[in-house]
């Protein structure tokens, strides 16, 4: 469990994340990952409990909360998230490829004359591997997170000689962000939050199959808390270096494949940052797999992984077409922070709360049982859901959480506290 949670988030993603998040300075921003990550992981460890008490994939628990049918709507946006988070660890990926092809044939890099070819070479070899990764089924993707993890761990190091190797940790510490492109503090954690939250509906897809509570909660914690923290601060830390060798900061080169050519680093680097990318998907499909299996029952995990894939390959092209992959990427953590919090919410208050953690799990595939509401659907749930996005959005444009702590943990807090008072006034009608 340590190993699966190091390694999802060990990879691009999180090295991409801590590169943005140098819009808030050194301090700042090492602040608001330690603090956002960790309340996001309190969240995974006890979706990760229910996991392990119940034997059941976070999808399959939604199911109680929001009824049989109602379940779809999480595993529609469980879905669709996790194949939004294999085609940004799939871009990122293919931008290494063609700096490798660059570094290799001469071929122009994406945003250059002739740039095109590149990418699309590099997107079609990623989905390729990522189709081998998952072929051969958990014992394949175990192998690669153990490989990934041993390499990603040479490579910090190696990056981390690099980095002081040109500037000081003072010089980075001290580093001022020009103002114009300056992140205010609760935008920043919205974005770590949203960030981190998205695996927290995964949790119970791998904590189920704990033999221990203690490895579905406090180490799944550590495993993720230790993974965001070491990569996104090597982003952080490489991003602002190249800030103040250079003299000029722009958050869109933050992706991996930019700094590891700006850094000198060659060729290897460039081949470890293709492997964490199918380090981090192979959970992310293995996530969206299960989704798809919780909407059509019939559907085995083996086609539904052979099917979230080639969607997810689709995806992947969304940023060539938008022109920026920073403009996609801050658009999808929005949608995160929209549509996943309510939902997180409403599980765990259900089963802490609502049902004192006593699921009935033979009722969870019963039609016309406990789980079976108004025709499926727990309108409790679905509502305050739809006030919980609706929510998001009115928060997150109040000014005062913007500059202190954003909108998505006091939306995930208003969101559970409403779910409870619908649930406890039917109660009281029974």
């Amino acid at each position: 469990m340590f190993a699966t949670w190091v390694g999802a988030n060990a990879n691009n993603g999180t090295w991409y994340i801590g590169g943005v998040m140098a819009a808030c300075g050194f301090l700042t921003a090492t602040k608001i990952l330690v603090l956002s990550s960790a309340v996001a992981y309190v969240c995974l460890a006890l979706i990760g409990y229910i996991g392990f008490q119940t034997g059941v994939s976070t999808m399959g628990i939604a199911r109680a909360s929001f009824g049989l049918r109602g379940s779809f709507l999480p595993s529609i946006i469980n879905f669709t998230q996790f194949i939004g988070w294999t085609a940004v660890n799939t871009f990122i990926a293919a931008t290494s490829v063609s700096y490798l092809l660059h570094d290799l044939l001469g071929w122009p890099l994406w945003g250059q004359t002739g740039g095109l070819k590149g990418m699309l070479l590099g997107i079609v070899v990623m989905s390729i591997l990522h189709i081998i990764s998952i072929a051969s089924g958990s014992r394949s993707v175990q192998l690669i997170e153990r490989l990934g993890i041993i390499l990603v761990f040479i490579f910090v190091v190696w990056e981390s000689i690099i980095v002081f190797q040109h500037v000081s940790l003072a010089q980075i510490i001290n580093w001022q962000v020009p103002t114009k492109l300056k992140s205010t503090t609760g935008s920043a954690i919205d974005t770590v939050a949203a960030f981190n939250l998205a695996w927290v509906t995964a949790a119970a897809d791998f904590s189920r199959f704990s033999r221990k509570k203690s490895a579905a909660t406090t180490v799944s914690f550590a495993g993720a808390l230790v993974g965001v923290l070491w990569f996104a601060m090597i982003g952080l830390v490489s991003t602002i270096s190249i800030a103040v060798s250079s003299g000029t900061y722009d958050p869109n080169n933050s992706d991996p494949s930019s700094i590891a050519s700006r850094l000198g680093l060659g060729v290897l680097a460039l081949l470890v940052i293709i492997l964490t990318s199918m380090t981090a998907n192979a959970v992310n499909l293995m996530a969206a797999g299960s989704a798809l299996a919780n909407i059509f029952s019939k559907l085995k995990l083996k086609y539904a992984l052979w099917i979230v894939a080639g969607l997810a390959t689709l995806v992947t092209f969304i940023p060539m077409i938008l022109g920026s992959f920073l403009a996609a990427f801050t658009a999808f953590l929005d949608y995160i922070g929209m549509v996943l919090g309510p939902i997180i919410s409403i599980i765990i208050v259900d089963y802490f709360f609502c049902a004192k953690q006593q699921y009935k799990i033979a009722e969870l595939t019963n039609n016309q049982g406990k789980y079976w509401y108004i025709k499926g659907v727990n309108w409790a749930a679905v509502i305050t859901w739809v006030l919980g996005a609706g929510g998001f959005f009115i928060l997150q444009k109040a000014t005062f959480l913007q500059t202190t702590i954003g909108a998505t943990y006091p939306d995930m807090l208003l969101s559970g506290l409403v779910y409870w008072l619908i649930m406890h006034l039917k109660q009281k009608e029974k």
